[in-house]
């Protein structure tokens, strides 16, 4: 069965073993260069924190992280989509479209344990692909640590890194083995697996700040908003009463002269007027030391998906066969 199951899906196993070498490529070269571009140009102490290495952080986001961020940044949907179209929806589905099935189910193999061999092994195969995927860019974000900080949390990098892929890349996988022993046509199970992930993605995603309750911070630091190593959720103003406003105060701090209203230097401006008038900002956030916390609650949904899903294949597959 084993040699079977290599034969009959090594296409999808060496593409993917091809496109995970040509992204860990692109990473490798991505940190290599900012590795050299820090030597040749960093002052001293640089890249950090440090007003002294704002050009050397701008330069390290800018020319080198953001553009391969571009790349990984879709993999949440398209890795999950391509592995449930491509590896999930044809396991059964081609199966059941060919006739080869019942030719399998007429050798000495039984039913149970032809299932259970396509799915143990392939699914294995799919989650140690997503965890090499998760180390690779776990790898590469620690090239940029010292400059942007600890961005793992942050939208678009959490799906990627840690054990999260590996559950998106399962569920997808059952997913569409579910998808294909249902319809029993390849092209269906396709677009129902594509569609289903595209409906789960953005719900996974919005409902991930109810993970846990955020944390609550008074502030009058304006960076404490954006330069935490943490998610930020929500923030409101709050009058020196205690008093909270989602809007920014009007009629306290005009905006300054000479300036656009709306301009980035004009707001900064009237933001720091209001906080010299006793105004302070409430950040609702979650700290970074949540990061595995909201990792394995995201690991546990989805495996428990998968689970129903394999649950759902084997009932559907057998009372087919019965």
């Amino acid at each position: 069965m084993l040699w079977l199951t290599w034969r009959q899906h090594r296409a999808q196993i060496l593409v993917t073993g091809g496109l995970l070498l040509a992204l860990g490529l692109l990473l490798l070269v991505s940190g290599l260069r900012a590795g050299a571009y820090v030597a040749e140009h960093a002052p001293p102490g640089c890249p950090g924190p440090g007003a002294a290495c704002l050009e050397v952080n701008s330069a390290l986001y800018e020319d080198f992280y953001n553009p391969v961020y571009l790349v990984f940044g879709l993999l949440p949907f398209l890795g999950s989509g391509l592995i449930g179209a491509f590896w999930g929806a044809p396991l059964l589905a081609t199966e059941f479209e060919r006739g080869t099935a019942t030719l399998a189910w007429t050798q000495s193999v039984s039913v149970g344990r032809w299932l259970a061999v396509k799915l143990a092994v392939l699914g294995a195969v799919v989650v140690t692909a997503a965890l090499a995927l998760s180390a690779m860019i776990g790898l590469w974000l620690n090239v940029f640590q010292d400059a942007l900080g600890d961005r793992r949390f942050h939208d678009g990098v959490f799906s990627v890194v840690g054990v999260v892929p590996a559950a998106w890349w399962l569920f997808a996988f059952m997913l569409g083995a579910a998808a294909g022993t249902f319809f029993r046509r390849t092209l269906a199970a396709m677009a129902v697996t594509v569609a289903a992930i595209a409906l789960t993605v953005p719900v996974i995603f919005f409902s991930r700040d109810a993970y846990a309750e955020p944390v609550r911070t008074v502030t009058a630091e304006w960076s404490a908003l954006f330069s935490g190593d943490g998610k930020v959720v929500d923030q409101a103003w709050v009058d020196p009463a205690g008093r909270e406003a989602r809007d920014q105060p009007s009629g306290v701090c005009p905006p300054p002269s000479g300036l656009p209203a709306q301009s980035e230097r004009a707001q900064r401006l009237v933001e720091e007027c209001l906080i010299g008038k006793g105004y302070r900002m409430a950040v609702y956030h979650h700290p970074p030391t949540r990061f595995w916390r909201f990792q394995w609650t995201e690991t546990g949904i989805l495996l428990t998906a998968a689970l129903t899903l394999g649950g759902l294949t084997a009932a559907r597959t057998l009372h087919r066969r019965s």
